[in-house]
């Protein structure tokens, strides 16, 4: 498949090609969503700004909100990722997804990792919340946490599924296709191994402007980062970060409908008792150990499948035909071939 830039760029190249492609991607998705927010809602351009930033003071702030956040996601990130890899001349399974099929059990382990590390992720929030930050940065976080609030209130259940849809699988799909997929592969060819998964996680991170959350959302770029340079497909980030949203979107649907404890608070900055913290250290630790043994292993459809025979310079001299079933031996005891010859 040939594409219209050289497969062969620079790393540092591509990634200019990267930030190129998404400021045009964001330019289209906010065109997009000027026009279908007028179509469906009678918002206008005028509007729009205001109604995304205060939806709270708008009857269609809601789903206005919504439209806009899913179709910026999808367009903005995942649209720049799967023009950059079809631009340099790549199918977007084998760039993003080189080794496949992938293990079901990965998936699963990779969720359940991410659920179990919330205890985790709740100490490192109350520690980021302690810093001293400027001014503009806690109203950004206010101007947020205003937002989300608005946008996490699931009156009804078609509410939670939209919102399971906009809040859970388009993010999960649209940023692990774009950092993890494009600008963590880049950055690696770059950087190095590890040094390109840790910069992935950073600018993740950054991506949100959500500065109290910076150093947990930065941690779970790295977890994220290191299960897709393990398993070499993107299906497992993806069912990571789903998990990630989706279990915390359905505990704050049951605390709403008062299913479960209704002091549930997504916006909490205080850490879950230490007990629990160190128990889902060592059980995340365990399950990435046993998560990365693993992916180190080849799957059944990577093993070699064709028998060769190798003279003494290492090159074959010996190759069964295709089809062809191969002979029977009889060895003996210590190994000896005793077949014999018909």
């Amino acid at each position: 498949m040939k594409g219209f830039v050289s497969s062969r760029l620079h790393p540092l190249a591509n990634l200019g090609l990267l930030v190129v492609l998404l400021v045009a991607t964001f330019s289209l998705s906010m065109l997009l969503i000027a026009i279908t927010s007028n179509l469906f809602f009678g918002v206008g351009l005028m509007e729009l700004g205001n109604v995304t930033q205060r939806p709270a003071d708008y009857p269609n702030g809601w789903g206005v909100s919504m439209l806009s956040q899913g179709l910026l996601l999808l367009g903005a990130f995942g649209g720049a990722a799967v023009a950059f890899i079809v631009l340099t001349g790549n199918r977007i399974l084998d760039y993003v997804a080189p080794r496949r099929p992938v293990a079901v059990q990965w998936l699963l382990l990779a969720a359940g990792l991410i659920v179990l590390s919330l205890p985790v992720m709740s100490a490192l929030i109350a520690w980021n919340a302690s810093w001293d930050l400027p001014e503009w940065m806690l109203l950004k976080e206010e101007q947020a946490k205003a937002t989300l609030k608005v946008l996490t209130n699931f009156s009804s259940p078609l509410r939670l599924v939209i919102g399971l849809l906009v809040m859970a699988v388009v993010p999960a799909v649209s940023e692990e296709l774009f950092f993890r997929g494009v600008l963590q592969r880049n950055l690696v060819q770059w950087a190095g191994r590890h040094a390109g998964i840790w910069l992935a996680a950073a600018v993740f991170s950054a991506a949100h402007f959500q500065f109290q959350g910076f150093v947990p959302r930065f941690v779970l770029g790295l977890v994220l980062g290191y299960l897709y340079e393990w398993s070499g497909n993107i299906l497992v980030p993806m069912a990571a970060h789903f998990a990630q949203n989706a279990f915390q979107l359905g505990l704050l649907y049951n605390a709403q409908h008062q299913w479960a404890s209704a002091d549930y608070d997504p916006d909490s900055t205080e850490s879950l008792p230490w007990y629990l913290v160190v128990a889902s250290l060592a059980i995340c630790a365990a399950m990435l150990w046993q998560l990365y043994r693993q992916m180190q292993q080849p799957g059944r459809h990577e093993l070699p499948t064709t028998l060769r025979t190798l003279g003494s310079t290492g090159v074959a001299v010996s190759t069964p035909e295709p089809g062809a079933p191969a002979a029977a031996r009889t060895l003996s005891h210590d190994g000896v071939d005793t077949t014999r010859a018909e």
